[in-house]
């Protein structure tokens, strides 16, 4: 079984094609997944502003983040929640899609870079301000990649 094969039974299974025989399922769960992102967006861009030194400043850099912490985890689950029946219901269309591509590997890659490297040396209360500074740089820039692609998926084929 190919990946093609994969994606053309996952696209007829029963969501895929209820989502996409419904007139107001797709947009109904398009817009809750556009309110996951801008939680998302927003508790990413806090910590990140701040870890640049651009705003919060008075606050601890651990305190910011901690404070984000479940927000981040709910907009995650909500997109992922809204983000798979919503790829159900065009399988084949993604498939040949390069912006999805791009923004399910930036998805992943800024998942672990974000618990693995980026929230350890945060709550490191040592880690030197200029790494600190590199972490935010390419936070914001794997998840603005993960936000762009996603958003071109609806303007390319």
């Amino acid at each position: 079984m190919t990946l093609y094969d994969i994606f053309d039974m996952l696209e007829r299974g029963p969501i895929g094609d209820a989502i996409r025989n419904s007139y107001w399922l797709f947009p109904a769960i398009e817009a809750v997944h556009l309110i996951g992102l801008s939680l998302l967006g927003g508790a990413v861009i806090i910590v990140d502003l701040r870890l640049l030194g651009l705003g919060l400043t008075k606050q601890p850099i651990q305190r910011v983040a901690a404070s984000a912490s479940p927000y981040l985890l709910g907009s995650l689950a909500l997109m992922f929640a809204t983000g798979i029946p919503l790829a159900l219901s065009e399988m084949i269309k993604l498939y040949y899609n390069r912006s999805f591509w791009v923004k399910v590997t930036a998805l992943a890659i800024a998942i672990v870079y974000t618990y693995t490297l980026k929230h350890p040396l945060i709550r490191n209360e040592r880690t030197p301000r200029y790494v600190l500074f590199v972490l935010g740089l390419v936070s914001l820039g794997l998840w603005f990649t993960v936000a762009g692609a996603g958003r071109w998926i609806g303007f390319s084929s």
